[in-house]
């Protein structure tokens, strides 16, 4: 499952893509799959089209290819439609292991240090919360050990 960001980031260079696969009056074929198993293969990111003459819509198409290739949906608009899967191969060839992410140093740092810093906080409300209900006890029992 892809996050929000990455998921606009493929949108964004699907952009500049040319249309690679087109979709006709027979629908999602066999020939139709094995072709965009090729293509996601060499590129990992494929755009399509859905003519005309066919009878379903650009979102239907998109769920049966990736349903039948594991792919991830990444765009629908109109009669055009966007795919990704993860490339081993492309991934050899580039020398890197996923070469869409993004990562910040700077701002994953940062979140770290803020979860470690929310986690020494919660540890700390809990030990005086912890403190105040065994003080409160105390109490209780003075109270009680006076009254007796």
């Amino acid at each position: 499952m892809m996050t929000s960001k990455q998921r606009a980031e493929l949108r964004a260079k699907a952009n500049e893509l040319d249309t690679t696969l087109m979709v006709g009056k027979e629908g999602v074929t066999d020939t139709l799959i094995q072709e965009l198993d090729r293509q996601l293969e060499a590129r990992e990111l494929v755009k399509g089209k859905v003519l005309e003459t066919a009878l379903m819509t650009a979102r239907e198409v998109s769920d049966q290819l990736c349903q039948a290739l594991g792919a991830e949906g990444i765009q629908c608009v109109g009669s055009k439609f966007v795919v990704w899967r993860h490339s081993e191969t492309l991934a050899k060839k580039t020398g890197t292991a996923h070469p869409r992410l993004k990562v910040n140093p700077v701002r994953a740092g940062a979140q770290r240090r803020r979860a470690a810093a929310k986690a020494a906080r919660e540890r700390k409300n809990e030990y005086f919360k912890q403190a105040a209900i065994e003080f409160a006890r105390q109490k209780r029992r003075a109270e009680q050990d006076g009254e007796e």
